[in-house]
């Protein structure tokens, strides 16, 4: 049986590589991996594939970036005649990019069964392309694979087939897992002339975040405030660095001397950066999760989570971007056991080895 395994963007990947090893193990599976082009960094998503162990894609589609219409379109319009070619038993996305809706509506519209990984996750903002993606993806699915108990939740309420959704645990987790050791050895700390659990680790890429100035200048009023105690490393994603350099703030950010702006690093580095560092912001989903299992206290800048777990099990912080809410969030992680927190359910390296006999069965 054929599965075309879809990736489009960096979060993809750390999803896909675990179940591109998982298939090793069943023979009764054929996959292929389709890697749309939806990232515009090639040398990082090379770098990527690379240290993650996933084999070069089957395809790649080279479609680019693009506005929200002119990406999805372009993905639907290139995929279509590779469905017709292989001629699939199932076609598996993973996550809530646009390639997951773009290639999940292909598949669908072809008569192919459609799997999703990562299914369930709700932010209830609808005002996130993500948000539109999980939605739209899940409600065509024929298989729904979970990561936390919310999941599978939001998907019985919104009227999923109980038959359909299976908790699995969560295939980033997977590939931390599998990546932990590779990663300790990192010269990174050393390269930036850091010590373990003296600085801050910070991502910001959503447009909420970024886009808007007076925003991203409440953000800046914390962070001015961190940084005077440890220094806070902040790889900087392009959107934001265009964003920065073409506005006011840029001078606020020059002025604040240990805020350490670095080009995007690779995997391994920055799982490295994560696990030593003393806390981490972020506006990202899949560090809400894997600073859970490192044990690191995450403060999220949104104001909300489609992760509840990572909130319950005590990790994560969800504070939105009022600099004094995020400020009072940081002293109240400076003060407490970050080993006191918990661990969700089937978080525990083995997802993709579940997903595959589910869909041997299954399909």
């Amino acid at each position: 049986m054929k599965i075309i395994n879809v990736v489009g963007a960096r979060p993809n990947f750390m999803k896909i590589a675990p179940l591109m090893s998982a298939y090793g193990d069943c023979p009764a599976i054929d996959p292929l991996l389709v890697h749309t082009g939806q990232h515009y960094d090639e040398r990082m998503s090379e770098l990527f594939f690379r240290q993650l162990g996933i084999p070069e894609p089957d395809l790649n589609l080279g479609v680019g970036s693009g506005t929200h219409a002119a990406q999805t379109a372009g993905i639907m319009q290139t995929f279509e005649p590779v469905v017709l070619e292989h001629k699939p038993g199932a076609v598996l996305v993973v996550g809530d990019v646009n390639s997951t809706i773009a290639c999940g509506l292909v598949a669908v519209k072809l008569g192919v069964r459609l799997v999703h990984v990562e299914a369930g996750l709700r932010s209830f903002d609808r005002t996130m392309p993500e948000e539109i993606n999980r939605l739209l993806t899940d409600s065509i699915s024929d298989l729904l694979f979970v990561t936390e108990k919310s999941g599978r939740q939001n998907l019985l309420r919104e009227g999923a087939d109980e038959s359909k959704i299976f908790m699995v645990g969560n295939v980033m987790i997977d590939t931390l897992l599998r990546n932990k050791a590779k990663a300790d050895e990192s010269g990174v700390l050393d390269e930036l002339c850091l010590k373990a659990g003296g600085y801050a680790a910070l991502t910001l890429h959503r447009p909420a975040n970024v886009d808007d100035p007076a925003v991203l200048g409440g953000l800046l009023d914390a962070l001015e405030v961190i940084q005077g105690d440890m220094p806070v490393i902040f790889p900087i994603h392009p959107r934001t660095r265009k964003n920065l350099e073409g506005s006011a703030l840029r001078g606020r950010v020059e002025a604040m001397n240990s805020l350490r702006l670095l080009d995007p690093i690779g995997y391994l580095d920055f799982l490295k950066l994560m696990s030593s560092a003393r806390l981490v912001l972020t506006d990202s989903g899949g560090i809400q999760e894997e600073t859970t299992i490192l044990k690191v206290p995450c403060i999220t800048l949104r104001e909300n989570t489609e992760r509840p777990i990572t909130v319950e099990v005590g990790s994560n912080r969800v504070v939105g971007t009022d600099p004094e809410k995020i400020l009072a969030a940081y002293r109240e992680t400076l003060a407490e056991d970050a080993g006191a927190y918990g661990t969700p359910d089937l978080w525990d390296g083995r997802a993709a080895e579940r997903i595959v006999r589910i869909l041997a069965e299954k399909i």
